[in-house]
């Protein structure tokens, strides 16, 4: 089954995890290295961090979405991690299990969620309840001001607790020491509803990497969202815009003709014309870069670089594909 794009908005929760394939986490000093990528990445994309915690063989992050979606953040996290590990202890390979996973979750399930993140080290027996507290490599420590990390929101898990910090801090430390005995929460790793494998449109739902956190309620407003931006995506290819309409508009724009675009040579209109049209069929057709690739006859990193040179190219003209197919009609 192919892989399907993750649901994501601004100012989604999201339950991180991340498994490797064996340790991710070696000694304190990778730890640390990891923490510092996490946060300038945070701080750069202006994501909010509520919850974390790292464990030798995998970790778990609570993250806000911002501006930036969570695809890219942890894309840029992991990648580099993974680059700099395999450097340092001369190693090939995967480091992570597959695809991290990401629950999107419902703010009712918020503060369940931070004490189960911040009580991981002890299901994984790394540490003890009696030296949690103190614990540096979780964000329990942080909130409890143990530990100073300027890039995790702790007020806005202090805020609902108390508004007195002090109270708030002693409330929320009543509150995970609560929580001790639970175990792992199988209610708070697996989600509910599903995307479904046979499109947005059908009716029986199944697991996938894609999992909601939340009532029905919330789970059927983020699939109505979720389903409206891809309706939007996929628009164009349902009124029967097809790749050799956008080549055409594309070869237009640069007064050539479309079967000029994939002749031999580099001349300045046939280059921004094949970078128009690998960013409208990625962008607007929902055409996969991979695909793209077979149907161009184009290297996966050719069509990576002509997405974001079409990308450019669009902005600085204010292209817009639809008012240009509504030209042509």
């Amino acid at each position: 089954m192919p892989r399907k794009s993750r649901i994501d908005a601004p100012g989604a929760l999201h339950h991180i995890t991340v498994r490797g394939i064996s340790k991710i986490f070696q000694d304190n000093s990778d730890r640390d290295h990891f923490l510092s990528r996490l946060a300038d990445i945070i701080k750069e994309t202006k994501t909010r961090c509520y919850a974390w915690a790292l464990i030798p063989d995998h970790l778990h992050l609570l993250l806000k979405t911002g501006k930036v979606p969570m695809a890219t953040i942890m894309k840029k996290l992991l990648t580099g991690y993974a680059i700099s590990y395999n450097r340092k202890y001369r190693r090939h390979g995967h480091l992570f299990q597959n695809r991290y996973k990401s629950i999107l979750c419902q703010d009712t399930y918020f503060k369940e969620l931070v004490r189960y993140i911040h009580l991981n080290p002890l299901l994984a027996h790394v540490t003890d309840i009696q030296k949690l507290d103190s614990y540096p490599y979780t964000g329990h420590s942080s909130i409890l001001d143990k530990v100073t990390n300027s890039w995790q929101d702790v007020d806005g898990v202090l805020g609902l607790f108390a508004d007195k910090i002090s109270l708030a801090r002693r409330r929320y430390r009543s509150f995970v020491k609560k929580g001790v005995n639970q175990g792992k929460r199988q209610d708070l790793t697996v989600g509910g509803l599903m995307r479904s494998q046979g499109g947005w449109t059908a009716t029986l739902f199944q697991k996938s990497n894609e999992r909601i956190l939340g009532d029905s309620d919330f789970v059927k407003r983020v699939l109505l969202k979720s389903r409206e931006h891809m309706d939007r995506k996929y628009l164009l290819p349902y009124q029967g815009v097809t790749i050799e309409s956008v080549l055409k508009i594309a070869a237009n724009l640069m007064n050539i003709e479309p079967k000029l675009v994939f002749t031999l040579g580099k001349e300045r209109d046939k280059v921004r014309a094949r970078s128009l049209l690998c960013y409208w069929s990625a962008r607007k057709l929902g055409i996969s870069m991979t695909n793209l690739s077979k149907q161009l006859n184009m290297s996966l990193s050719s069509i990576s670089l002509s997405v974001k040179r079409g990308e450019q190219i669009v902005m600085e003209n204010r292209y817009s594909l639809t008012d240009l197919l509504k030209q042509e009609m």
